[in-house]
């Protein structure tokens, strides 16, 4: 079974990481189905069905974004709205249909992460400020796991370290999907 990884960045073409992992995971056409937000739905205007539909079909699924203001890009938020509905997602005997589907983030982060703690410039841990997603999921009883963070791409966009977050990040996927 493949993973779905939602790619979820209003930019990708001038990314700096994001584009980097969507082009190692176009390499694995057999082990990941990719799917763009933005691409898809350049006006914002989602196919709800068609969303839940994907998400059915698969049993992993990794939301990849740039964190944004300390959240997600738009998008995601539009699309956790509108496609985790009442009666699909939670609250009805038909409902819960992302019930135990593993799902994690995979998240690229421009500063360090050093400086996400309590003492340090932004105050809180990336888990705390992460933790809304985690509710969500653990409502509509996905498996909600671990996410993964790539840091620093403000202080360090060298190839070598673009290339290492590439690397983590397979890494990372290849661990979801074996803790099945």
């Amino acid at each position: 079974m493949k993973t779905l990884v939602i790619i979820i960045h209003p930019d990708i073409q001038n990314s700096t990481v994001n584009k980097q992992w969507l082009q190692a995971l176009n390499r694995s056409p057999e082990k990941f189905t990719v799917h763009q937000l933005y691409e898809a739905y350049p006006d914002e205007k989602l196919d709800v069905a068609a969303e839940q539909r994907l998400i059915e079909q698969h049993d992993r699924i990794i939301f990849q974004f740039p964190f944004y203001w300390f959240n997600c890009p738009p998008l995601f938020k539009k699309w956790l709205d509108e496609v985790m509905t009442y009666g699909w997602a939670y609250g009805s005997r038909s409902g819960y249909k992302m019930a135990g589907k593993k799902v994690a983030l995979a998240i690229s982060f421009g500063i360090d992460h050093d400086e996400y703690n309590h003492s340090a410039k932004y105050k809180y841990t990336v888990e705390e400020l992460t933790r809304p997603f985690e509710l969500s999921f653990e409502y509509v009883k996905a498996d909600y796991r671990p996410f993964f963070g790539f840091y620093g791409i403000e202080l360090n966009s060298s190839k070598e370290w673009i290339d290492k977050g590439v690397d983590h990040y397979l890494h990372f996927l290849d661990t979801f999907a074996k803790s099945m």
